[in-house]
This record gives structure tokens, C-alpha cells and sequence, in this order.
């Protein structure tokens, strides 16, 4: 059995708008979820073997905040060019290579391929991962390479203003 957990990243700043796409920071109320979403999936005990994010500054910035409240080492986190992409197949193509030894991952990038890709390995019908939001997906295979549409279960879905 594998899991994959989707995570958005926070909501980011538009307050430069000469910054790069991929170098914009998360605003107030992102710095404030991504923490706040972190001690969230602590309490639901989720501690990934793996935990790899979008280079997007906002995307790591996020994944480093989640990584502090689940005591994931922050040093251990797989940066990868290939996540900073609004592509759902992309995103795939990237998840069908992580290694069969890990059983838990935690990947945080982009929409609208997050929101696709939970919704076509699922089956789901979420209309929109917000930022910041999280879909966890259990996945009845022994190897990543065998993902395809339809093969998980949507195990939650949660996100910031989904107060619990």
C-alpha cells in the first residue's frame, strides 16, 4: 500500500510584480497556513518517508514550514525542477518515479495539476485544491510505476478554511 499526499502550496505574494514567477514568497496568510495546515497533518500522524516540492519559492517555503511541524528533517526535502509545473501528466510522470522502497509521499506543488491529478487518480471530484489545501490519496500498489487513473481512494481532503 503506498500514499500519496498532495499538498498546494500557501498562498503567495503579487506584491512585486517584477519577481519571477518562481520566485514569488508566500504573503501573511500563507506563512500563517502552511503551519498552521503542518500541525494538521501532525495530528493525523502523517510522517512521509518522503517529502518532495516544486523549486517555486512558495512551494518550498511551504514544504519546509509543513516539514517543521511534522518533524520532518527540513535538510531532507527533494527540491525538483520537475514539480514547478501546472501539469497534471507531468506531476505523474514525476510520482511514477519514486522508489518502491518508499511507501509515503508528501509532494507539494502547483494547481491546477494537483487538483487534476487527485481528481483523476481518485476518481474525486474536487473542484479546487486551494492553497495551502492537502488531499491524501491510498494507493493499493507495491510499485509507483503502476499509478493510473482511478487506482486511489481519496482518504481526505482538507485545507485551511475547512476549520475543524
Amino acid at each position: 500500500m503506498k500514499t500519496l499526499l498532495l499538498v498546494r502550496h500557501a498562498k503567495s505574494s503579487w506584491d512585486d510584480p517584477g519577481l519571477d514567477d518562481r520566485e514569488r514568497p508566500l504573503n501573511r496568510r500563507g506563512l500563517r497556513n502552511a503551519p498552521e495546515m503542518g500541525r494538521r497533518l501532525a495530528r493525523r500522524g502523517e510522517l512521509p518517508q518522503l517529502l518532495v516540492s516544486s523549486v517555486a519559492e512558495r512551494a518550498a517555503t511551504t514544504a519546509r514550514a509543513i516539514a517543521a511541524a511534522i518533524g520532518f528533517p527540513a535538510q531532507h526535502i527533494d527540491y525538483r525542477e520537475a514539480l514547478y509545473t501546472f501539469d497534471a501528466a507531468a506531476v505523474l510522470d514525476c510520482a511514477r518515479g519514486f522508489g518502491d522502497a518508499c511507501n509515503a509521499v508528501l509532494l507539494v506543488g502547483h494547481n491546477p495539476a494537483l487538483t487534476e491529478l487527485a481528481n483523476r487518480l481518485a476518481a474525486a471530484d474536487i473542484d479546487n485544491i486551494p492553497t495551502c489545501g492537502a488531499a491524501k490519496l491510498e494507493l493499493p500498489l507495491q510499485r509507483w510505476a503502476e499509478l493510473a487513473p482511478g487506482c486511489a481512494q481519496l482518504a481526505y481532503f482538507d485545507y485551511p478554511k475547512n476549520r475543524p
